[in-house]
This record gives C-alpha cells, structure tokens and sequence, in this order.
C-alpha cells in the first residue's frame, strides 16, 4: 500500500563506485511507497576528497542506471544546520510545488540535523554499510583497464590548483645559522618541510620540522616572510609551493642531521652569500639577509 505522502524523498551522498544493496533496498522501498521519489545529493564546495570524491554528475549517473524514474537534485553543503534546511526546503518545492513530501533517513543520518517543514521518517534495517570502508577499499585497488586510468585522469584534472604550504626555519646562535644539506645536492638549506595537517599553526610546523631534521630544540620564533618556491618536484605543474620562513633561537642539543638531511653546519652570516645556497632557497636568503643587515 503507498504512503498517503505523495512524494518520497532521500537525501544522502552515495559517495560510492557503485549503489550497495543498502542503496538499492532503500531507494526501492521509498520507489514502493510513492509516486514520485526525488534524491538530493549532497554537493560539497571542495573537489575530489577522500569523503566527497566524485561529483555531482557522476553519481546522478550512478543512480538514473538502476532507477531511471527518479528525480535526482543537488544539494550544497553549507556551514549552517537551519540554511542547509532551508535550502532542501526551497530547492524541494522548485522540482515539487505540489504535493506532501515525506523525507527518509536512516541511521546517523541528516534527520537529526534537519529544521524545515516537512515531515521525516527513519528508515532501519537497510543493512550496515560504510561508505568510508568501501572507498577505502576501492582505493588499494588498481586496476588494468583503460576506464581506471582514465578515472584516475579524470580526478587529477577536476581539481582546484593548489597551493602546498611549507615552513623553514632559520636556527640562530648569535651570529650563526644552522643550515642543512641533502645526500643529492652540494650546496646547503634552511630547515624545513611540508606543513601537516595535525599541525596547530605554522610556527609548531617549523618547531617538529627542526626538532625532526636536527634533533635540537628552538625557541622564540619570529615571523620573517613567505615566498613562491621553485622546486624542481612542481616546476612543470600548475600546483606550486609557498614556504613561510622564519628565524628561531637554538635553545639546546646537539645538531644530529636527521630525516633527509645529510648534514648539518653552522655558517657565519657575514660569510654568507646566495651562492651558498640551493636555488630554491635564494629568495629565503635574501629575506634573512635584509633582516640582518636592519638589525646592523
């Protein structure tokens, strides 16, 4: 017997390579129960993440080839629980302007979440299934066929141009720096490396990466400027590198070359130029040396 509502609605991501019996056993019951059933995919502002990474088109595609009936509409996420309400509420009686809507969810589902107008209901015994575990697991499989690589390129290039953010340090004693080599170069570095995501700010990036590459603790950072990067890794990607550089005292330790760095030295400013440096850390040096030459 239908449901006296006349239009039945999911609202979900289905962030999946393919519908999970779950899937297909909800949308088949709310397809049982009313005459028309409209899906509203959840749309993220951000491109190609591990919890949101296929977009909007892919996954209408997903589902229209097991129910071609239904309506399917995107969502956009938003960062307020009563916009995002409101907005599934207008966007519902766009497609809909006639008729009495009933929402599904099912377990940890966006009921709970939900402030509009309409009525919800919760759907239980659709099987326990993880979205998460099966990305997961698709994501250690590679495949040799010409639809995976072409996946795979298709991802690269649905993506924002990014910015990797970096740190370096310059380690100050007195009128030394501490500066590191790498076993593939001659010519030396400020210490530094990719900021990480548990990272709390910057200046604590900067501080692991010293503590990581030289084993010696340091203190009272002092910001010194950023700069683009030409690192020979992304000089023929549109993705670039820009580094925060700051100065910080030695505080105590022995400077034990470490991580990938093969040595360590301790260099008289006064006796350094440009030339002693990679390239890449030209313009670090040109930062530091501006801000010795005002302290003299």
């Amino acid at each position: 017997m239908k449901n006296t509502n006349e239009i039945g609605v999911i609202v979900g991501r289905f962030q999946v390579p393919e519908l999970h019996a779950g899937h297909v056993e909800l949308i088949q019951t709310v397809v049982e129960n009313h005459k028309r059933v409209v899906i509203f995919l959840g749309v993220t502002p951000v491109l190609v993440t591990k919890k949101n990474p296929l977009d909007f088109i892919t996954r209408k595609e997903m589902i229209l080839k097991v129910f071609p009936d239904v309506t399917i509409v995107a969502l956009p996420d938003m960062p307020n629980d009563d916009d995002w309400s409101k907005e599934l509420d207008k966007r519902l009686r766009e497609v809909c302007p006639m008729g009495t809507p009933l929402l599904y969810g099912g377990r940890d589902s966006f009921i709970n979440y939900y402030s509009g107008h309409f009525e919800t209901t919760e759907l239980d015994g659709i099987g326990d299934f993880s979205g998460t575990e099966i990305r997961k697991e698709v994501s250690q499989a590679i495949k040799a066929s010409p639809d995976f690589r072409a996946g795979v390129i298709f991802a690269a290039y649905n993506q924002y141009p990014k910015v990797y953010p970096t740190v370096d340090v310059a380690i100050m004693k007195g009128d030394e720096v501490l500066l590191g080599r790498k076993s593939h170069q001659i010519l030396f570095r400020f210490i530094g490396g990719f900021v990480d995501p548990t990272d709390d700010s910057f200046e604590q990036a900067a501080q692991r990466e010293a503590q990581e590459e030289t084993g010696v603790e340091v203190g009272n950072f002092q910001y010194l400027g950023t700069a683009r990067i030409d690192d020979w890794r992304y000089r023929h990607e549109v993705d670039k590198i820009i580094t925060t550089l700051f100065t910080a005292d030695y505080v105590f330790g022995n400077a034990t070359a470490q991580d990938d760095i093969a040595e360590l030295k301790w260099f008289k400013l006064k006796n350094l130029k440009a030339e002693d440096f990679v390239e890449e850390h030209r313009v670090l040096w040109g930062l530091l040396e501006r801000k010795t030459v005002i302290k003299d």
